[in-house]
């Protein structure tokens, strides 16, 4: 394994070294082609927007990757690219979803798909609680009393911050758990609530295969994130950061998504506080409170539940489970851009782009993704 690691070291180091000049050489040039007059733009333009932040992205996630090459080579620094392989996943799922909105299907797609695979499996590795936890593992199967060395071992559960400052560990499994049954969660809260309000049955899903919300699943990791080290805070505290939290963040979402595909899966104009129509106060509140009930009583319930997965199928059984729904995210993903492409006339010879036309056409489209709506009049994608 050392030696795996230091050649998919050398790889991102050699990535970084070559793609960040030239994407600084690229930057250079629009800018000068915009200062001398030879190209004219519209800041306001939303292609140019998306553009400019793409092109920011890809930059920062090229330096980044130098550095991270950098400590996987260095062996006595292997234990600190555990964080950054935490910074970069999430980068280079963004990347993902640009590379998807702005250029469509390509083999850019799937060098940054395959990027952030090899990511996910890394942060396995290094980072230095899970090695731990590999050691109790081993420790364990050598062990006559297992029920006396985990009882030895309570204080140090596994998925618990053992520092003290946070109440987990911010690592794979447990973002991965985390995302996981947010989606789920957060889909049953929407049918109820859909159904209870406006009676009979939707389907509130985001993913083509399975009852998934994404933007819950997100939300879940926003909030478990930023709200780690305030576990103990009020409850007023916490109903106050997680709905300005989940404001900021479905008010985003929602941008995102119209400025990349033209596509409004909600609505909030002319409800009380409403910003823009991409979110509003009422759902602000229930923002806070899901927060609420999420940091005081679903999340220690989760975690003690993710620590009761076996030991010996805990690695197989995440990361089956991990493979399994990013092929449902990204396939939903390419599904909707294929949407996007029809309804905008756009044509594309691509196998994989006409496989989708001919199983998933719009009316399957509008059937299984109910709440999405899509206009390629406002995308700002080109």
């Amino acid at each position: 394994m050392p030696l795996i690691v230091t050649l998919f070291g050398d790889v991102v180091l050699l990535d970084g070294i070559i793609s960040l000049p030239l994407l600084l050489r690229e930057i250079v040039r629009a800018v000068s082609a915009v200062v001398l007059g030879y190209q004219q733009v519209n800041p306001l333009n939303l292609t140019v927007i998306m553009s400019v932040i793409g092109t920011v992205l890809f930059t920062v996630n090229s330096a980044l990757m130098i550095v991270f090459g950098v400590l996987l080579i260095l062996r006595k620094d292997r234990h600190r690219a555990a964080p950054w392989t935490y910074v970069l996943m999430p980068l280079t799922f963004i990347e993902i979803m640009f590379s998807l909105c702005l250029h469509g299907i390509g083999w850019d797609l799937l060098v940054a798909v395959v990027r952030f695979l090899l990511l996910a499996a890394l942060s396995v590795t290094v980072d230095p609680g899970l090695r731990e936890e590999r050691r109790l593992q081993r420790t364990l199967r050598r062990m006559d009393e297992r029920d006396a060395f985990l009882e030895d071992e309570k204080d140090g559960m596994l998925g618990r911050d053992r520092t003290g400052k946070g109440y987990m560990e911010l690592n794979f499994f447990n973002m991965f758990w985390l995302f996981a049954v947010g989606c789920v969660f957060g889909c049953a809260v929407e049918t109820v609530y859909h159904a209870v309000v406006f009676g009979g049955y939707q389907n509130r899903a985001s993913f083509l295969y399975g009852q998934f919300s994404a933007i819950y699943g997100f939300g879940v990791i926003l909030v478990s994130v930023c709200l780690n080290r305030m576990y103990r805070s009020s409850v007023v505290t916490i109903f106050l950061s997680s709905a300005v939290l989940g404001g900021a963040f479905e008010w985003v979402s929602s941008w995102f998504m119209e400025v990349t595909v033209g596509m409004k899966s909600w609505d909030y104009t002319g409800k009380w506080l409403s910003i823009g129509g991409r979110t509003c106060g009422q759902f602000m509140f229930f923002w806070g409170v899901l927060g609420v009930v999420w940091m005081r009583l679903i999340l220690p319930a989760l975690l003690n539940c993710i620590n009761r997965i076996p030991w010996k199928i805990r690695y197989t059984l995440t990361s089956v489970c991990f493979i399994l729904l990013l092929a449902d995210a990204l396939f939903t993903l390419m599904a909707i851009d294929c949407w996007y492409m029809r309804l905008a006339g756009i044509h594309s010879d691509s196998p994989v782009v006409q496989w989708i036309n001919l199983h998933f056409p719009n009316e399957v489209m509008e059937q299984r993704l109910p709440t999405m709506h899509i206009d390629p009049s406002v995308a700002g994608r080109p």
